[in-house]
């Protein structure tokens, strides 16, 4: 009798193992592994630079997660979810470990909230300690963010280039204006977009390069500045944390008065 009851109960157990299995997990909802949506949905942004831009600024675990609604280009042309580091995919960058923070993080989230109805797609190609002559036309950096660039396009729309460099100037400043004149118009016109918004970020501490940046607006249509004031270096040249923060604010409040223009 003992034996019996024994070999029901075993029975009814397995039973009710084999009932709780056949009954279906619910739906785990997750962030697509990538952007496959309409182009027109999503806005596409050049970010090119020096050190600033390729992001030195540590980052702490809450802002490592994917930035909702932002897509990073990979190296395989492909939109994965932004996260930081950014310049991760990069071309021309150097070592991985060093890249951190850079403002195109919160310009992502910023200009999200301005339109929640459009992804942001970031192709950023930065290297630290560059100068502007080695972004002039017809040269490896210049030719990889045009490639890049080109090729964000079959699948998003440019809607605008975020630039930040000059410390690599700082000794030399006097023709800065003049090239980075020069830069915008070989860009726009080697992408076939004569009116593509073009925003230049200021630097830390060296007057004789920013306002020269300052002048641009003045001297090329559809140009802006994300200014440098009141923003903390951790170093001689880069920014922290809450100052890179800052400067993609102002990055993204830059570009949409650009975007605004008639």
């Amino acid at each position: 009798m003992k034996n019996r009851l024994s070999k029901a109960a075993k029975r009814i157990f397995i039973l009710g193992i084999v009932g709780l299995l056949a009954v279906p997990a619910p739906a785990q909802e997750s962030a697509p592994d990538k952007y496959t949506g309409p182009k027109d949905k999503l806005q596409v942004y050049l970010l090119i630079g020096q050190s600033n831009m390729a992001g030195r600024a540590p980052f702490a675990e809450e802002q490592a997660g994917p930035v909702e609604g932002a897509y990073l280009f990979t190296d395989k042309a492909e939109w994965e979810p932004a996260r930081n580091p950014l310049n991760r995919y990069s071309t021309i960058r150097k070592d991985l470990g060093m890249q951190k923070m850079n403002p195109g993080y919160a310009f992502a989230i910023e200009m999200r909230k301005h339109n929640p109805d459009r992804a942001i797609g970031l192709v950023v190609n930065a290297r630290g300690g560059t100068g502007i002559g080695e972004w002039k036309r017809g040269t490896p950096y210049y030719k990889e963010a045009l490639r890049r660039a080109k090729e964000a396009q079959k699948s998003g729309t440019l809607c605008g280039i975020l630039w930040h460099q000059g410390e690599g100037d700082s000794e030399h400043p006097e023709a800065y204006l003049s090239n980075l004149q020069q830069l915008v118009s070989d860009l726009r016109k080697d992408l076939k977009m004569p009116r593509l918004p073009f925003v230049a970020g200021q630097i830390n501490g060296v007057p004789a390069i920013n306002d020269q940046i300052a002048k641009l607006p003045e001297t090329v249509p559809f140009s802006g500045v994300a200014g440098s004031e009141d923003l903390k270096a951790m170093d001689r040249w880069h920014f922290d944390t809450e100052s890179m923060l800052l400067l993609g604010r102002r990055y993204a409040e830059a570009m949409l008065k650009l975007q605004k223009k008639p």
